[in-house]
């Protein structure tokens, strides 16, 4: 673990991440954050809500956007405690945030750095800036938890 604290808007993906393994969900949280301030705060839903869509990143996209009244939410950063999958980096894309912070890499279903690649599509309508590893251990630990519980 690093020993330098984690940005505010990291810490609270990952105590929304700790949520959704209390509910039973897979851990994982994201915030949306403008001007400095979190405006939108989720964690993953899919099995609470019956719906495959419900991931971190999306529930909290459409608490922003109706936070802020507009589906655009230009100078918007998310902040998420693993790699976001191809359904999520497609909205990031069309919701045009800004910059995308992610804690932990995610070979299996992330579509930012492996995968897919979203961003790297010449079809991708907008590409915000990718910063990965802040909290990544935190992160991993929560997965990794949730999993072999489960095992």
């Amino acid at each position: 673990m690093n020993s330098w604290p984690l940005p505010p808007p990291m810490q609270a993906a990952l105590d929304a991440a700790r949520a959704a393994a209390d509910a039973g969900e897979v851990p994982i949280g994201a915030v949306i954050v403008k001007g400095g301030a979190i405006i939108a705060q989720a964690h993953n839903a899919p099995r609470t809500d019956h719906d495959p869509t419900a991931h971190a990143e999306i529930m909290a996209i459409r608490a922003a956007a109706k936070a802020l009244g507009d589906e655009r939410l230009t100078g918007c950063e998310l902040w998420v405690t693993l790699e976001p999958c191809a359904m999520c980096a497609g909205a990031i894309a069309h919701a045009r945030i800004a910059r995308l912070y992610y804690a932990a890499s995610d070979p299996k279903g992330g579509a930012v750095e492996h995968g897919a690649r979203v961003f790297d599509q010449p079809q991708c309508l907008h590409r915000p800036e990718v910063y990965s590893g802040m909290g990544e251990s935190e992160s991993a630990a929560l997965l990794k938890g949730f999993f072999s519980a489960r095992r």
